[in-house]
């Protein structure tokens, strides 16, 4: 009689299975999926290490990991990924939140008075900036905009799940906002990867909405058009929060020189990497 499948065999197979395909962090992404199959949280699997399982959990498993390995991302499997120590709801309409952007919204909210101050995020998506910097700063009105209807209604079931109040407007960029709006900073973590380099980019983010990804020939279609026309939206002293490709390290910080904004620093990221840039107008 065959041994049972328990949590940890489980979880060994899977690790060197994942491993074998080439599966970012195997042993987390078993962990992650077995404990969506199971329906309990990672610490439960090690409670009960040598539980057998049924076959109906084992099959909702399986499904998983072949799905994994064929290269859907973690995130959409399990609908959900954390950014800023919330869970946020992903699914194929958005892109999954990476930590690098964590870094942006923290420079978002510096730039916020302490009282509050108003807020606009651009490309929203599925809303981590816009309802991570409601709740950061519950005082704030953050207003956040995109262009897919789709992605708004995720963005909107984030905010009503975590309790944030975020003014969500349709619409392609500047067009969504109402033209006497003006703001202590404007954020946006847009499309701008190189067209040429989207095939060359991991399957996994290659299921990622291409909309939300691809930035034109050189990555700067959608930043340069924000960097235009941001100074007529921002407060005296408001500041531009704008996450980018590495590539952009001089283009950027000229178009925002260009476009009248008086101090420009580019900030990396903690793989050392150029990964957003802070632009600030005259007091």
């Amino acid at each position: 009689m065959a041994e049972p499948w328990t949590p940890l065999k489980l979880l060994g197979w899977t690790q060197e299975f994942f491993a074998k395909k080439g599966v970012d962090a195997p042993r987390l992404t078993a962990e992650l999926l077995l404990a969506d199959a199971l329906g309990c949280d990672r610490v439960r699997l090690y409670l009960d290490f040598d539980k057998p399982l049924g076959e109906p959990e084992l099959a909702k498993y399986r499904e998983l990991v072949r799905r994994r390995a064929e290269g859907e991302p973690t995130a959409y499997l399990v609908g959900r990924r954390e950014f800023y120590g919330r869970p946020f709801e992903v699914d194929a309409r958005v892109l999954v939140p990476r930590p690098e952007t964590e870094e942006v919204v923290e420079a978002a909210i510096d730039a916020l008075p302490s009282e509050g101050g108003r807020a606009l995020d651009l490309c929203t998506g599925s809303g981590v900036v816009a309802v991570t910097l409601s709740l950061e700063r519950p005082n704030a009105h953050v207003l956040a905009t995109d262009v897919s209807p789709e992605a708004l209604e995720v963005a909107r079931a984030n905010a009503r799940t975590l309790g944030a109040t975020v003014d969500f407007r349709a619409g392609d960029l500047w067009d969504a906002v109402p033209p006497e709006d003006r703001f202590h900073v404007v954020v946006s973590n847009p499309p701008y990867v190189p067209t040429g380099e989207l095939a060359g980019l991991s399957r996994e983010v290659r299921r990622e909405p291409r909309l939300a990804l691809d930035g034109g020939p050189d990555g700067l279609a959608v930043l340069s058009r924000i960097v235009k026309g941001a100074p007529a939206r921002l407060l005296p002293g408001g500041k531009l929060v704008l996450e980018m490709h590495e590539s952009h390290l001089a283009p950027l910080p000229s178009l925002c020189e260009e476009a009248g904004f008086r101090e420009v620093s580019v900030r990396k990221d903690l793989a050392g990497l150029p990964r957003f840039i802070v632009a600030a107008m005259e007091p």
